[in-house]
């Protein structure tokens, strides 16, 4: 089985559109059925069901790809659990194009 591009688009209010950042993650290369979101959800609240989904849909060698960090977490706590659950399952993380393998590995 190869490795999967798994997206991930989040906006805080029902007011904003998701379009930037669907189309920015098909640019990236994520496959329409692999986009995850979360719509009118601040990224404070950890509960997100669209980062849920997405980060069961990754399996080890996979990466989840946001278009930018403040997307995926909005603090530094957040972003640490979930580098830290990245690392654990051996996914990568993209940030707007940019792979990072994380657990001290390094950028790719």
């Amino acid at each position: 089985m190869s490795a999967l591009l798994v997206g991930y688009a989040r906006c805080s209010t029902d007011q904003q559109d998701l379009t930037a950042q669907r189309d920015a993650l098909l640019n990236l290369g994520v496959q329409p059925e692999r986009i995850y979101v979360d719509h009118g959800l601040t990224g404070t609240n950890r509960e997100r069901p669209g980062l849920r989904e997405a980060l069961a849909a990754c399996r080890a060698g996979d990466t989840l790809v946001v278009t930018k960090l403040d997307r995926l977490a909005r603090s530094l706590p957040d972003a640490r659990a979930i580098a830290d659950e990245l690392t654990a399952r051996q996914i990568s993380l993209s940030l707007g194009g940019s792979v990072y393998r994380l657990g001290g590995l390094g950028r790719r």
